[in-house]
């Protein structure tokens, strides 16, 4: 008995000892150029200042810098009081981007222009003083935003032998380089196609939908990657593709009808091997691409396929299922992200429809953008992308007469750039939040204001904050235990930098 309790209390011993000597390894300080994990330290508000920066309809304030504001110790607010309420501590999506479409048409007007409002153009995009654009897409070959309809092959070539990307050197790729070139840091490239060519879906002409043919399935997966190929040997790299705009809509100009079967069997069959197979596995493919609306159905086809969901590395949409009546259905967002927790969501297309040149200054177009950015962003987006950067004083060109707005028009006829509201609510997001920026979580007391935040990598927090009631507002904005009293006009977009 007393060697066995011997033998007993030497194990302890040993297990003691062993533990001690792992322990002590585990805490040994690293060598030098070892990689620590370290938490990231806590977002204070004491003694900082808040840069509150202001659009405001019918006056002169667009972007402008208002007095600074103070944090003071927060009290509780009272049930009559309005507080847009952000905690620090709950982080959510990494911010991708903002940014906009470079199209043919945005290339043929900007070509008109003068090399002094060329060079305006590109600051107001993407230089610092500007809005800061940090996204960009553009099509494979022609959409309706072009002046004419047109592919990188024969009629026919199945086999691609005729490939080539000539028709983009006139206008849209040496407006690209000058984007890239301007942008403060580099780019978010990615491209879509509105329609295989006609003989692909069996059709004489890429218009009014069709549907894409097995026997093309391969020659159309191999077409994107000659295109990825052919532009980044222009010195343009491209970050990822979307496999096809709209793929429910048989439009009246280039479009091309997927099920949600058929773009997932295209993916994981032949666009996702093609692509890795020709070395550009490293692409981020997006799909659907299309309106909210149908978005779940589409994600739980494809997403719910292993085997395809691994080629995917997020899904896309729009803003026009109001089209059919009905409010925009932000909470199927929320439901693809808390399903598809591991995938990204894309804000890839959005633009005010039917153009009329008396409607430039029209401010419900600006809330329009301001509404569905916050929303976007607080449903789980990482990125939102506008449609056409530039459209001339037609809302256009585009080929089949489907005029629409841009957050700047030219005037061709004057040279003459023309900012609508909607480019500075836009600015109000992409001048001050950057890449790599975390979604703090952030809500509002009254439905009278709507909010978003997120905190970039240099430690600043930006809360978006609209108003689009017809009175002013005083709210306060409790950050943590702190809190500064703010007032934000009617009709208006606040952005506030602490």
């Amino acid at each position: 008995m007393k060697n066995k309790t011997l033998g007993t209390m030497t194990l302890k011993q040993i297990l003691i000892g062993t533990l001690s000597i792992l322990l002590a390894a585990c805490a040994t300080p690293p060598k030098e150029g070892e990689n620590v994990i370290q938490k990231a330290p806590a977002f204070i508000t004491k003694g900082k200042k808040v840069a509150v920066y202001t659009t405001q309809k019918d006056s002169e304030l667009r972007l402008s810098q208002g007095q600074d504001l103070s944090f003071k110790p927060s009290a509780q607010p009272l049930e009559s009081e309005i507080a847009v309420f952000v905690n620090p501590d709950k982080q959510f999506q990494t911010f991708l981007g903002i940014g906009g479409a470079i199209t043919d048409a945005s290339a043929e007007v900007f070509s008109e222009l003068s090399q002094d409002k060329q060079d305006e153009l590109l600051s107001a995009y993407y230089g610092k003083d500007g809005i800061d654009y940090t996204l960009l897409r553009t099509t494979i070959h022609s959409c309706d935003f072009a002046s004419g309809s047109y592919t990188y092959i024969e009629e026919g070539d199945k086999e691609l032998k005729t490939f080539s990307i000539e028709h983009d050197q006139q206008f849209r790729i040496p407006m690209i380089k000058k984007a890239m070139a301007q942008a403060s840091d580099p780019l978010v490239f990615y491209v879509s196609p509105w329609s295989p060519p006609a003989f692909m879906k069996g059709k004489t002409h890429m218009l009014q939908g069709g549907t894409l043919q097995p026997e093309y399935y391969q020659a159309w997966a191999s077409y994107y990657a000659k295109f990825i190929k052919a532009y980044e040997a222009e010195g343009m790299p491209i970050w990822g593709l979307t496999i096809q705009n709209e793929p429910m809509a048989v439009q009246t100009w280039e479009s091309c009808v997927y099920t949600a079967e058929q773009e997932r069997d295209f993916l994981k069959n032949y666009l996702g091997p093609t692509l890795e197979k020709e070395g550009l596995g490293a692409k981020n493919i997006v799909v659907w691409d299309h309106n909210r609306d149908l978005i779940s159905h589409r994600a739980n086809t494809i997403f719910g396929d292993p085997e395809a969901a691994k080629y995917a590395w997020g899904i896309g949409f729009h803003w026009y299922e109001r089209w059919a009546g009905g409010e925009s259905m932000w909470e199927n967002l929320r439901n693809v992200k808390e399903s598809f927790p591991e995938k990204e969501l894309l804000f890839t297309e959005g633009c005010i429809e039917s153009f009329s040149q008396d409607g430039y200054q029209r401010w419900t177009n600006a809330e329009r953008y301001g509404r569905s950015m916050i929303n976007d962003f607080n449903c789980g987006t990482v990125g939102w992308t506008d449609w056409n950067i530039l459209l001339d004083h037609n809302g256009g060109p585009n080929h089949v007469g489907n005029f629409c707005f841009a957050p700047i028009h030219a005037d061709t006829r004057t040279n003459e750039l023309i900012y609508t509201p909607s480019y500075y609510y836009i600015g109000h997001f992409s001048k001050f939040i950057r890449q790599g920026a975390k979604r703090v979580s952030t809500t509002t007391s009254r439905s009278h204001l709507i909010s978003t935040s997120f905190l970039n990598s240099d430690g600043k927090m930006v809360t978006v904050v609209m108003n689009d009631g017809e009175e002013a507002i005083a709210y306060k904005l409790i950050v943590g235990t702190e809190e500064s009293l703010i007032e934000i006009p009617a009709r208006a977009m606040q952005t506030l930098v602490y």
